[in-house]
This record gives structure tokens, sequence and C-alpha cells, in this order.
């Protein structure tokens, strides 16, 4: 808590939220816990406003990266399913082609048995006895001759036939091989095909939703930022009451000792003792609000821890305030004395119960509160302040280096 509008810069025409840089995907997390403290001071609507939007444009880079990789695997899968259908078809009409040939060269075949088939039949039925009639019926030697060289002629020719035959087998059987090959080919090609057309129809369902997932998260961003920019008029307010409240502070504490007439002495200096146990999740200084375009100054910093941990005075002396103050909710505030010639003292915010009265002493050391989230507080954490006459300062430069 602590924020102090540092100026409300707010001019220009432009929407009220600006959109944050960066690689918010990969710092989500941070995204929010940054919108979180920096609207500690907001509405709770403008809270869970400032959540969403961040949460929104954290996803986007991620979603926006899975849209464009589903459509290039969309187009990948569509080329690669066209490319397999040519393919397919390709190998289907190439079977068509040997399958084409196969049959021509089956129906030689069938031709050439047949022909093969019949000069069997006539050896069977006992053409050889017919060529030697023929040659017994012969009138001369010349006609014998010339019987015997039709006789050759004729075994020729039925040579020929088996010759034949035997080839038309051989080219059916090749054939046959051929075209069986080329159907196996075909079907595993029209089964590619229909295999990378169900991973194109996979790809662009896939980035469908990849697309559906973008506009949710457009849409929801969108609606965070109409939410938001409805409250600001709210929020600023609150901004004014919290620079109000800062400035009221700062002057209470100003001065102090010089007007209570008390003085808690001289701080004796070095390192001051870690106020909690925890780790920091905010530090001091001015920030900008990207959501309402306002300079902001934490005035602390916070350390997470759980609620009701122990809080320990960081340095001996008197506590000078303790009660319920506005946004920093149960605020404790104790005077370690003169320091650079001003009077010193830390503060602690959000306490979830105050274990100390004004006017006590405390050592340091002692438990004088426990952590919890009063005020305007996100969470449950220690607003951890030093102030130099009432002005805030880092106190990190005060603690130790190791925060422990």
């Amino acid at each position: 808590m602590g924020f102090l509008v540092g100026g409300l810069l707010l001019t220009g025409s432009g929407p009220a939220f600006a959109e944050p840089g960066g690689d918010a995907a990969a710092r989500a997390g941070h995204a929010v816990d940054r919108a979180e403290a920096l609207l500690e001071n907001a509405t709770a609507t403008a809270q869970q406003a400032a959540r969403r939007f961040e949460a929104a444009s954290a996803a986007l880079p991620a979603a926006r990266t899975n849209l464009a990789t589903a459509r290039g695997l969309v187009a990948a899968a569509l080329t690669d399913a066209n490319t397999a259908g040519r393919q397919a078809n390709a190998a289907r009409a190439a079977y068509g082609i040997v399958a084409d040939r196969f049959q021509q060269a089956q129906g030689k075949l069938d031709s050439a048995r047949v022909r093969v088939d019949g000069i069997a039949q006539a050896s069977y039925m006992g053409s050889e006895f017919s060529r030697i009639n023929v040659l017994v019926d012969a009138s001369g030697p010349q006609d014998v001759i010339d019987r015997l060289s039709l006789i050759v002629q004729v075994m020729r020719t039925q040579q020929h036939d088996v010759d034949v035959l035997t080839s038309a087998r051989g080219t059916a059987r090749t054939e046959q091989d051929r075209a069986a090959l080329a159907k196996r080919t075909a079907e595993v090609a029209e089964m590619s095909a229909r295999e990378k057309l169900r991973a194109a129809q996979a790809a662009q369902a896939s980035a469908v939703r990849a697309k559906r997932a973008l506009d949710q998260i457009a849409a929801s961003r969108l609606a965070a930022l109409r939410v938001a920019n409805g409250q600001r008029s709210a929020v600023l307010a609150r901004y004014q009451a919290a620079k109000d409240e800062e400035a009221r502070i700062q002057a209470q504490l100003r001065g102090f000792s010089a007007r209570s007439g008390s003085s808690s002495g001289r701080y004796a200096g070095g390192r001051l003792l870690m106020p909690v146990d925890g780790w920091k999740s905010s530090n001091f200084g001015y920030r900008y609000d990207p959501f309402y375009r306002v300079w902001q100054l934490h005035a602390g910093t916070d350390f997470a821890a759980p609620h009701g941990m122990p809080i320990h005075a960081a340095a001996s002396g008197r506590v000078v305030r303790a009660g319920w103050d506005g946004g920093y909710g149960n605020y404790t505030c104790v005077d370690h004395g003169h320091f650079d010639g001003v009077d010193f003292m830390t503060c602690y915010g959000h306490q979830s119960a105050i274990l100390v009265d004004v006017g006590e002493w405390v050592h340091r050391g002692d438990v004088i509160g426990r952590v919890g989230t009063t005020g305007a507080s996100t969470g449950n954490h220690l607003h951890f302040e030093t102030r130099f006459d009432g002005v805030p300062r880092n106190p990190l430069k005060y603690l130790p280096s190791c925060l422990c």
C-alpha cells in the first residue's frame, strides 16, 4: 500500500488503459502481480478488471503464435494432401495402363494356347500317320521332296505356335506381376492420400479452435478495458484521497519530536533488522500506472508473508502511531531518534493485529504486530517504510542487502 499520486498526467485523447508491452506470455504472473500492486488504492471492480486485462494481455502472444502455427500446419497439410492426391491419381492411372497391358498379354496367351491345343489335338488324332501316308502316296522322288518340304513347313509353323505360346506365357506373367505391383502402389497412394486429407482436416479444426481461443481472449481483454474505463472517475478519486492521506502523514510526522516535547534520542546507525520473514514483492519508488495514466509513488517496500506472521521492530524506539490509518489499514510508526539531523522513523502497514500502544518503548526485534491485508491491500504482506522527518525513502538502503 502507500501509493502517492505524483501527478495526474491525464492529457491526450487515447483510452485510459495503455497496453503493456514486452513478452507478456512469459511473464503472466508478474504482469498480474504488477497490476494488483499498482491498483491497491483502486476500486475492487477496477482491480478485477486489471487482473483480467493483464491475464488476457499475457495470453495474447501465445494465442497469436498458436493461431499462426495452426494456419501454417493447415497450409502444409493441404499441400501434402494435394500432393498425395495427385500421386494417388497418377498411381491409379498407371495401374489402369498396366492392367490393360496385362489383359492384352492374357488375350495373346489365350490365343496361343488355343493354337497349341489344336496342334496337340491333331497329333493325338493321328496326324503323324497322315504325314507318313502323304509321303507313301508320293508319285516320285520329286514329289516326295515336295511333300517332305510341306511337312517340314507345317512342323515349323507348329513349333512357331509353341514358341509364341511360351513367349506369351512369359509376357503375361511379367505383366501380371507389374499389374499387381501397380495395384499395391495405387492402394498405398490412396491410403496415404486419405491420411493426408484427415491430417489436413484435423489441422483445419485445430486452426478454428486457435482462432476461437484468440477471439475469446481479445473479447475478454476488451471487456476488461471497458469495465476499467468505466471505473476511471472512482479510481482517480481514490488516488487523490491516497495522495491527501500521504500528505497528512508527512505533516503529522514532520518535526514530531519538537512538537511533542519528547525525543527518542539519536539513532546509533547501522543496518536495520529485517522486520518480517518474507520475500520482497514490491519495490519503493515512482511507477506509472498504464491503466489510468497516473504516476504513483509507492512509499515503502512490500514483503509478502503468511497471514499472522510476526512483525519485528527494525530498531529500538518509541511508538508514535498505532491504529487504523485509511489505506494503510492497521498502521504503526516507531521513532528511532535523530539521524542525519532529522527524526528517523520506521512504519508498518496492513497489519492484521497491532501489538503495541502509542508511547510504548520497543526494543530491536520485539514483536510489534502481525502480517495481514487490512486497508487498501490485495494480499497478505507487510508494507515497510523508512521516513526521515516524515518523508519516505527507499527502505532497501537501510536493510540488510540479503533481506534476511
